[in-house]
This record gives structure tokens, C-alpha cells and sequence, in this order.
């Protein structure tokens, strides 16, 4: 840290930062010593608090950037990021913020789409929780305790190497952190078995508006609700996740094949909406379309449906419930894999049949780091086969980057648990989720008008087969597009319910009564925050 005293740094920033014109200097000149105060001398703050004249201030910022949209120089800078090591920083960083009116954006993995975990357009500081990544694993009981700065890869690692029929149910981003994705729901290749990561979490630390830490019991079964798939931001600042590890063979396999307009790949996909949603509980097999210039630099055939897949079991009877359910996609061996379940999960990150040493799971920063707009849609009737033509020509663009539409299909244990059962309510009467993809390198605004103009158009084109009444979305693909949102993060009931009924469904309402309990000032918010209600 600079050698300048916290107070001096503290009025310089004020000084120099737009965002501090309006706020008393004199109210906020104390916040530094606010932290220091409230913090136990055991485990001092003051190095773990970075500002815009530290040398370590950008790179601590930029470390956990997913999203290039949101690095320009325009896009609007913390007043200070602090990265806690213990619980007792996360709550003098609420005390403090709550005291001096600061917004807190806390951030794991920095994988949100819309940049909420360290973007606002007020004063506020980022709480990023990098430091808070410990990992216990207990064969015993079969569970595990996954501080929220952890990446999934990391859980994954930590729990493969302890055992190798243990496993968890979430994404196959390895570079995503557990905070965001298990705040969201949190959905991968076994959510077909074993649901979403938000299913299977059994308690959980949550530090709340007060500064008060509480663990599942004292928080309320309403709250541990809510932050299991509510959206993070919202209700408090989870530290750490008790999850329900769940068993794997020994073997599984993992298969990945591309067909074009000559393999019939329009027809397959139509086909597709009838057979994988009712396949055998152990099996996911979903769609990737790719189309773009990046197809035609890559020399693959522009579009192309690659359709991948994560058995549960051996190859032979996998191969076998293909040719029973779905031999039109004529799946081979040669298509597959078998390999362990921890293995599976970095063929799953990488695409390819690897078997690179596992700590690659241990990398918390992404091969690629781009702009990118994410959307989504559920599908509750197969649509027909001429939308999928006109879905297959959209992706021809070659001005496009790198456009991607991904099919994730559902049934079976996402049939079986109820919509109320968490606030993620896209349960039983989807046949699959949609997820709408662009990104792209160049860094003008007119690439990124273009981009995001060609992903609202395709959005715009599957009005009429997806869901409607609402219009379902998924929560952790946030989209500051669908509904009306305060870019100050003070958003009204009203305005809130456009977008909540998407994202939870009737769940939203009980998201409300929950936040109006335990965050009556709603303290924690941002753009798409679940609102408090005034009687």
C-alpha cells in the first residue's frame, strides 16, 4: 500500500471523483477509520482496502472483469474496493457503507452479464470476495462448505480429489464464482439428475443489512429461501454455501458432434425438442449453434449445430439409448469419451476430449475474455421446423463476431421439484431453455451497437414460441433490456414486477415479502434488485 495516511488518500479521491460532487466531503472523509474501527485488531482492514491512487486499484479491478463492455474508461469506477479475509471485513464494509449512504457491489467470479457485481452509477464501493475461497470437503456426510469467492472449478477440484464418486451439481464455466451462481440457480450438465446448484444447498453464512451473521437457523427459512436462487445483491452478503454433494459412477462419457444444412442439422433440432427432455434421467444431451465469422475463420461449415452430451454411465449403454430414442443423430463411439466424473468437467470447459492435468481447473481467469450480450427464453411447445430455419439464418451473419444460440433441455428431476420449492420457478411444463449469445473483440461502439442489435433482433424473432404471460427469463443471465430499471438501482415495486415475474415467475411476490422483512431500507440493491414493497 501507498505510505500516504488513509484519511489524506480518502480526500483526494473525493476530490478527484465526479461521482463525489454531491455528497458532503465532511460526511464521508471518516469512512476509512469507520472500517478500521469496526474491524478486530486480529484481522486489521487496512491492506485489504484498495483506491484509485494505489497501484494495486486497477488490477485488483480489472482481475475478475468477464465482460470487456464494462472496462472502458466511461464506465463508472468504485471509490474503493475492499477484499475481505474474514467475515468480521464484510461487516464493518456494511456498517460503514450503510452509515456514510456508499452502495456495496459485491462481486465473486465477475461472470454477471450486465457488470452489477462492480458497476453503479452512484457512489459505492465493491466488497470482491477473491480472498473468501476455502473449500471443506466431508466425505462423511457428503456434503461440503464453499466459501462464495470460490470458482467452480476450484469446488470441483477440491471435491475430486477427496473422492471420486462424489460430485456437484452446477455450471460448466470453471472461472465462475460460486456466489453469483448459486445466488441465480446455477444450472449444468447433471440438472437433469440432480437439479440446480440452488437445489442442493443445505445452509448457508449470510451477513445482513445490519452487519448481523447468520447461518440457516437463525437467518429464517424465508430468507435461506430466497437467496437460493433469488438473484444475489438483494437480501445480504452470503459468505459461504453448505451443499449436498451427490454421487457419480465411476465412469461416465462425454460425447460432442457437429452436424450443417447437409447432416439434416435443421431437421435434427426440430426432432430434438421431442426426445430430450424425455430421455433417461442420467443423460443431458444438449445444442450449441455457432454461425458468425468465427465459424468461417475456425474452418468449420457456418452454422453448426454441435450436439454434446454427459452420460451418467458407460459409453455402450449410452450409445444404446441413442439408437433406441433418437437414432437420427446417428452418434458414434468415436464421438465419445469415457472418462471420470472430475475429468468430465474440464472436457466439458474446454470442448475437446482433453486429459490435461486437473489443476487447470485451479485458473480462475477465462482463455477469452470479450464483449458479450446474453439473453433467454423457455420453450413449453416444440417450435417449428421453419423458425429453426429462420434461427439458422440469422446465424449466417458475417458481420457477426460470434453469435451462439444454446438449447439446454429439461425434464426429469427439473420436472419433479416444485416451482415454489426455491425462487427459481422454470420447473415442470419446459421442454428446454434457450440461451441467446453474441460477443465480440473489436472495441468500437459501432461493433457493439451491431452486436447487441443483432442479438435483440433474434430475441425479438422467438416472440411468438416461447413462453408468454410472462415471458420467462433466467436470472442469471441478467438483461437489463426486458423491463423498466432505475439505472440509480432505486427501482419501484411496479417497475420491479416487469422483469421479477420473468425471472421467478409467482415466486416474485414472496421474494418481495422477504425483502421487505429483512432489508426494509433496501440497503442492498442495484438495477434488477428484487424491489421492497411500501404498505
Amino acid at each position: 500500500m501507498n505510505k500516504i495516511p488513509l484519511t489524506l488518500i480518502f480526500i483526494i479521491v473525493l476530490s478527484s471523483s465526479p461521482l463525489w460532487a454531491s455528497p458532503s466531503l465532511h460526511k464521508h472523509q471518516h469512512f476509512l477509520h469507520c472500517l478500521s474501527h469496526h474491524s478486530p485488531h486480529t484481522y486489521p482492514i487496512s491492506k485489504l482496502v484498495y483506491t484509485p491512487i494505489n497501484s494495486s486499484y486497477s488490477p485488483v479491478l480489472n482481475f475478475s472483469i468477464r465482460n470487456l463492455i464494462f472496462s472502458n474508461p466511461q464506465t463508472p469506477k468504485p471509490l474503493l474496493i475492499i477484499t475481505p479475509s474474514h467475515i468480521s471485513h464484510i461487516q464493518a464494509a456494511i456498517v460503514c457503507s450503510k452509515a456514510h449512504d456508499l452502495q456495496i457491489r459485491t462481486r465473486s467470479g465477475g461472470h454477471d452479464f450486465e457488470g452489477l457485481s462492480y458497476v453503479a452509477n452512484q457512489p459505492f464501493i465493491i466488497v470482491d470476495l477473491i480472498n473468501l475461497r476455502s473449500i471443506n470437503v466431508d466425505v462423511q456426510t457428503n456434503t461440503a462448505w464453499v466459501q462464495s469467492g470460490a470458482t467452480l472449478g476450484e469446488l470441483y477440484y477440491r471435491i475430486g480429489e477427496t473422492s471420486r464418486s462424489l460430485a456437484f451439481p452446477a455450471g460448466i464455466c470453471p472461472t465462475v464464482g460460486v456466489g453469483g451462481h448459486f445466488s441465480g440457480g446455477g444450472y449444468g450438465l447433471m440438472l437433469r439428475k440432480y437439479g440446480l446448484a440452488a437445489d442442493n444447498v443445505v445452509d448457508a453464512y449470510l451477513v445482513d443489512a445490519n452487519g448481523r451473521v447468520h447461518d440457516r437457523e437463525s437467518m429464517g427459512e424465508d430468507l435461506f429461501w430466497a437467496i437460493r436462487g433469488g438473484g444475489g445483491g438483494s437480501f445480504g452478503i452470503v459468505v459461504a454455501w453448505k451443499v449436498k454433494l451427490v454421487m457419480v459412477p465411476a465412469v461416465v462419457t462425454m460425447c460432442s458432434t457437429n452436424r450443417d444444412v447437409e447432416d439434416d442439422a435443421i431437421k435434427l433440432i426440430h426432432r430434438w425438442q421431442y426426445v430430450a427432455n424425455q430421455l433417461d434421467d442420467n443423460l443431458f444431451l444438449g445444442i450449441l449453434l455457432t454461425g458468425g465469422n468465427f465459424s468461417t475463420r475456425e474452418g468449420i461449415t457456418n452454422p453448426t449445430a454441435t450436439f454434446f452430451s454427459l452420460y451418467l454411465g458407460k459409453l455402450d449403454e449410452l450409445i444404446t439409448i441413442l439408437k433406441n430414442n433418437f437414432s437420427e443423430l446417428g452418434l458414434t463411439k468415436k464421438d465419445c469419451v469415457e472418462s471420470s466424473w472430475i475429468q468430465s468437467t474440464l472436457i466439458a470447459s474446454t470442448g475437446v476430449q482433453t486429459f490435461e492435468p486437473l489443476e487447470a481447473l485451479l485458473n480462475r481467469t477465462p482463455p477469452t475474455i470479450e464483449s458479450t450480450k446474453f439473453k433467454s427464453d423457455y420453450v413449453k411447445d416444440p417450435i417449428p421446423e421453419a423458425t429453426i430455419e429462420g434461427i439458422w439464418q440469422r446465424l449466417k451473419a458475417q458481420d457477426i463476431e460470434v453469435p451462439q444460440i444454446l438449447f439446454i433441455p429439461y425434464g426429469g428431476r427439473m420436472s419433479q421439484i416444485s416451482e415454489s420449492e426455491t425462487p427459481f420457478s422454470h420447473r415442470a411444463g419446459n421442454l428446454y431453455k434457450i440461451g441467446y449469445a453474441v460477443s465480440w473483440k473489436e472495441q468500437s461502439l459501432d461493433a457493439k451497437n451491431k452486436h447487441i442489435n443483432w442479438i435483440r433482433e433474434v430475441y425479438e424473432y422467438m416472440t411468438p414460441f416461447v413462453s408468454k404471460s410472462p415471458r420467462a427469463a433466467y436470472a442469471n443471465y441478467r438483461d437489463l433490456d426486458i423491463g423498466t430499471n432505475n439505472k440509480y438501482g432505486k427501482t419501484s415495486y411496479e417497475q420491479a414486477s416487469v422483469w421479477g415475474m420473468k425471472y421467478f415467475g409467482n415466486n416474485f411476490n414472496r421474494l418481495v415479502y422477504v425483502k421487505t422483512k429483512v432489508d426494509p431500507h433496501d440497503f442492498f440493491r442495484h438495477e434488477q434488485s428484487i424491489p421492497v414493497k411500501l404498505a
